[in-house]
């Protein structure tokens, strides 16, 4: 008898065995086999047309017990594979790994903890919106939980997960970013009483072994991660939660490109059950289908205890000069009254680093990557130049024309030289950093994090990574440093990001105090994103975004799939491009545009060009370009990248 196996590797098929009728193998069970001089791991999948190649067909060696992927996980990584246009081999990959650290008999099932009731009560709002949510029941359905920062949101859903788990079903809780899981946790914790499953790409392989089988035989029944946490084998999953729903890291843009958010949907698809989708402001996307009627909508207005959202103050910088300072004299008094009745502040700027340009007074040598077409941030705690984007490091002792060394400016404040500046002002409060460059270590982030609830931090000075998720008890004041810079990035998202941004941000404040403000050092005190901010309007926003969208044939009424050529020569990467649009050009329902050089043109010594498709909402003409582009003949010199629904275009 033969059967088909696919491998966790770059295939896209899977390859034929030979087995006996004692092994009793069916589709999803997980098998080694001889290939090549090695032994692999690999799943029996469903018959799918393999390339014919002229290879004797081997044995199966022998069936990995008591592990198997159901019909419908597999049924969902065909789709993956086919929409995201990458490999079949690869999404398993995501699935299993390399399918050899899966299994190892001495290692314990994770047995699920049973839950205790907690002491939260839901105000009218929540148990309207947890009725209205519990409406559609134990099947597929988009339900969207839109909520003021601060109304209570996650009670909500963890009400709405705990029957879930009362009915020995699993539930599956998606989060923007992996740090963001051990604030989470302590706040699973008082709620249920026990330790949620952790899941990110950080955690030892001996745990993922352990948790991997406790989730594929049911004992755990909920685990909250960020994107990976998406492919892992539930056996009997019941509701998907996608906390952040609007937030753009849940694309991941290296490897397997691909929205996590999307995923989710369409695995809650598959397996035929309920996904909440919840946000402070929805993304363009998810409002246009509640528009739609797509989606099922449910909005909290109040926050959870009453307490108002914090007053807003914008701070004209063409007015108060602030020179080298960067904080304006205004501000300074302003936060001093926060400070002064023992209540914290933070202060916000959305870079990284010490300066983000470092330019030679007499030659005008601009500190730049060696690998990237990219200029170098100066990292003061590192005394180092660093490439935000590949990592390449740089010490700062250049020689310059006159045979000395360059004296290099610093422009632009970035984190550190902010905190630095604030030490200054204030040089007897207690300040720390809030920057994921400061927190690699887990022990050290959670002793800012137990500072922080204590009150033993007066002043933070913090990036992007605050406004997520956070809840800091006394945290009544947030400024602003640069409201005209924030979220700048090749997208077609800037303005809607700086709105989810700023929202989330000022959600940080007064969650426990009915006096906070936010504070928005600017030179442009017209702007219409941050007036419509300042209203609390964000839907106003929407819809004329949407609007514009509509106009400019752009997402989500038109579908995007980027295609990033790359190769050791512009020439050569440029010369690539031009075939395969003379390709695509064969489908005329589709409009080819490029290719012309990406944004950021060299990225780890590789020269770069852009071409987009555009093309409206059908999947039968995204299938036509996926057969296309995996029947493309290329020169080997060449890498291809495909994006489909790109986010950013660098």
């Amino acid at each position: 008898m033969k059967v088909q196996v696919l491998l966790p590797k770059i295939f896209d098929f899977p390859f034929t065995y030979y087995t006996d009728q004692k092994q009793n193998l069916k589709t999803g069970d997980i098998v080694e086999i001889p290939f090549g001089p090695k032994k692999e791991i690999g799943v029996i999948w469903n018959n799918i047309n393999s390339i014919n190649k002229k290879i004797r067909i081997k044995s199966i060696n022998r069936k990995i017990e008591n592990f198997s992927l159901n019909q419908k996980l597999i049924n969902f990584i065909d789709w993956f594979s086919m929409y995201n246009m990458v490999p079949r081999g690869l999404v398993l990959k995501m699935c299993i790994g390399n399918g050899k650290n899966i299994y190892k008999k001495s290692d314990k099932v994770q047995k699920f903890k049973k839950i205790k009731s907690s002491n939260f009560n839901l105000n009218k709002e929540q148990e309207t919106s947890l009725k209205y949510l519990e409406k559609i029941k134990d099947k597929f359905n988009v339900s969207v939980l839109q909520g003021t920062t601060g109304s209570g949101k996650t009670l909500v859903y963890f009400e709405r997960i705990k029957k879930i788990i009362k009915k020995n079903r699993q539930a599956l809780v998606l989060l923007p970013e992996i740090f963001l899981t051990n604030q989470f946790k302590f706040r699973f914790e008082e709620f249920f009483g026990f330790s949620p499953t952790i899941w990110h790409s950080k955690i030892t392989p001996r745990n993922k072994r352990i948790i991997f089988k406790g989730i594929i035989h049911n004992k755990i029944k909920l685990v909250i991660g960020a994107r990976s946490s998406l492919m892992l084998p539930f056996k009997n999953l019941g509701i998907i939660i996608v906390d952040e729903e609007h937030d753009t890291s849940y694309k991941q843009d290296e490897r397997v490109i691909y929205h996590a958010r999307d995923m989710a949907i369409a695995r809650a698809s598959f397996e035929n059950i309920p996904i909440d989708l919840v946000s402070s402001i929805p993304s363009i996307e998810t409002y246009n289908n509640i528009q739609n009627k797509k989606y099922r909508f449910v909005k909290i207005i109040k926050r959870y205890n009453d307490y108002p959202l914090p007053e807003t103050k914008i701070i004209n910088l063409n007015i108060n000069k602030v020179k080298d300072k960067y904080i304006a004299d205004e501000t300074i008094e302003e936060v001093k009254k926060f400070l002064k009745k023992g209540e914290q502040v933070l202060f916000f700027i959305n870079r990284r680093g010490f300066a983000p340009f470092l330019v030679c007074k007499n030659c005008g040598y601009k500190q730049s990557c060696a690998d990237c077409s990219l200029y170098l941030t100066f990292h003061k705690s590192k005394n180092k130049a660093i490439c935000h984007h590949c990592g390449y490091e740089r010490q700062i002792n250049r020689i310059c024309k006159n045979k000395k060394k360059c004296e290099f400016i610093l422009y632009g404040p970035g984190v550190e030289k902010i905190f630095e500046q604030i030490k200054k002002i204030f040089p007897n409060k207690n300040i720390s950093i809030f920057s994921s460059d400061f927190m690699n270590n887990k022990n050290e982030t959670e002793l800012l994090f137990k500072k922080i609830e204590e009150n033993k931090i007066d002043i933070l000075v913090g990036t992007q990574m605050i406004s997520k998720g956070f809840n800091f008890q006394k945290l009544n004041c947030i400024v602003v440093v640069d409201a005209d810079f924030s979220g700048r990035g090749y997208d077609l998202r800037t303005t809607e990001k700086n709105i989810q941004l700023y929202h989330q941000l000022s959600g940080r404040a007064g969650r426990f105090s009915s006096n906070s403000l936010i504070i928005y050092q600017t030179l442009s005190p017209e702007n219409k994103t941050l007036n419509n901010l300042i209203k609390n309007n964000p839907e106003k926003f929407l819809e004329k975004e949407l609007v514009l969208r509509k106009n400019n044939k752009l997402p989500p009424f038109y579908r995007l799939i980027a295609i990033i050529i790359s190769s050791k020569t512009k020439d050569l990467s440029f010369r690539g491009a031009f075939e395969i649009k003379k390709k695509l050009n064969i489908l005329k329902e589709i409009e080819v545009m490029g290719p012309i050089e990406s944004p950021i043109s060299r990225i780890k010594r590789k020269y770069r060009c852009r071409l987009l498709i555009r093309f409206n909402n059908l999947q039968i003409l995204q299938k036509k370009i996926a057969n296309l582009l995996n029947n493309l003949k290329i020169s080997s010199k060449i890498k291809l990248t495909v994006d489909v629904d790109p986010v950013n275009f660098t």
